[in-house]
């Protein structure tokens, strides 16, 4: 598409262990601290770089990005049209093991229920209150509801939204376009070169209740093969389910296109389908070379492995 933005960062080569992690694609306006963003990808890495395996890394990275409270995901999961929580995540293991959640409640933390339907049963996906019996009968932690920095920007945009109930579908549309996004997700490289990718997301902001995103679904929200590389996707997660951003990326690295080229050539093949202002993408190839690369104005990325200290992204560059 024609003057559609399209912003690359890498190559960056990280060695083995490797982690990269992302804060979601957007416009990234009225963040009240873009410090506290940046510190909460910059913990992610810290906890996954030092984990046991590419399971553990992965999962503790993400976990940490649910944690963080100022991020899309977990306990800063933004709220449904009529203010609830409900999340959506999943993983990969490069010997294609996978498994999600979607529309859930329950779990504080999404990606660890995912981790268990992907190792414990012989499902993909599951969904919705099954799942969150689900998770309460395995006793994982509970989720505290909505933050009270998500309740207030539903209150304050919900009545604006009243205030032209006379064309609701219209402007619910506009609120949908403009609250898209900010999923989390990160991709790993153990010291053994065994991968994983995730991601995990609040969804979109006054979306429909039960709608379910990109984030649980192999092949979108993230995609891994052993010995080739992984990704992680974030945005506008209808049009990432139908383009499938991370298989085509992952795709690419087996073909052996760099990981740098791969990102762009993902996000750009993405505008050409959807247009702008709804991708952004991680990529780690088994070599432990990371990259990443937007089509928004923003996106915090961080990464760090054995031959890259931590370093941190945000802003789209000039």
């Amino acid at each position: 598409m024609a003057g559609a933005r399209l912003t690359l960062w890498g190559p960056f080569r990280l060695g083995r262990p490797a982690v990269i992690v992302h804060g979601g694609a957007g416009g990234w306006r009225g963040v009240s601290s873009l410090e506290e963003v940046e510190a909460a990808v910059q913990e992610a890495v810290r906890r996954g770089v030092v984990g046991r395996d590419a399971r553990n890394m992965l999962v503790e990275a993400i976990v940490a990005l649910e944690d963080s409270g100022v991020l899309n995901a977990g306990i800063g999961s933004v709220l449904t049209i009529d203010g609830r929580v409900e999340m959506d995540a999943g993983l990969m293991m490069d010997d294609l093991t996978a498994g999600g959640v979607g529309a859930v409640t329950y779990p504080r933390n999404p990606i660890r229920l995912a981790e268990w339907i992907a190792f414990n049963t012989p499902h993909v996906l599951l969904v919705a209150s099954a799942a969150d019996r689900l998770a309460e009968r395995l006793g994982l932690e509970r989720h505290p509801g909505p933050s009270s920095r998500a309740l207030e920007r539903w209150r304050r945009v919900m009545e604006k939204l009243q205030a032209g109930a006379e064309d609701l579908p219209r402007r619910y549309v506009e609120l949908y376009r403009l609250y898209y996004g900010d999923t989390v997700g990160a991709v790993v490289l153990d010291k053994e070169g065994r991968m994983a990718a995730g991601a995990s997301t609040g969804g979109v902001a006054f979306k429909h209740p039960g709608r379910v995103g990109d984030s649980p679904v192999p092949g979108a929200g993230f995609y891994v093969e052993r010995g080739v590389g992984g990704c992680s996707a974030t945005g506008i997660g209808e049009t990432i389910l139908i383009g499938r951003p991370c298989l085509y990326a992952v795709e690419l690295l087996k073909a052996g296109v760099p990981v740098e080229e791969a990102a762009r050539a993902a996000v750009a093949r993405h505008t050409r389908l959807f247009g702008g202002d709804n991708l952004g993408l991680i990529l780690l190839d088994a070599e432990g070379n990371a990259a990443a690369a937007m089509n928004t104005e923003a996106m915090p990325v961080a990464a760090a492995g054995s031959e890259h200290e931590l370093a941190t992204v945000m802003k789209r560059q000039s």
